[in-house]
């Protein structure tokens, strides 16, 4: 199953399979290790908004809501 980052619970992991943006989005994920094929865990997030904590191997790192909504995770997750 692949959903966006924002709908991944806390505390699941799964692996990046798409970022879904420009250039300049890209690049920021990439700079932040945060690229397809690597394994993340949601960390926390706010309830409606705010930014999404993420860990990518030993780095924790904040990000938007706008971003988290363009990167897709593929997870073995069974959803009822």
């Amino acid at each position: 199953m692949v959903i966006s980052l924002n709908e991944l619970p806390s505390g699941e992991r799964g692996i990046i399979e798409q970022i879904n943006g420009g250039k300049f989005l890209i690049d920021r994920l990439n700079a932040l290790g945060i690229r397809p094929g690597k394994e993340i865990y949601k960390i926390s997030s706010m309830f409606t908004s705010g930014p999404i904590t993420v860990q990518i191997d030993r780095t924790q790192v904040a990000i938007g809501l706008g971003m988290a909504k363009k990167i897709f995770i593929a997870t073995d997750r069974n959803r009822a």
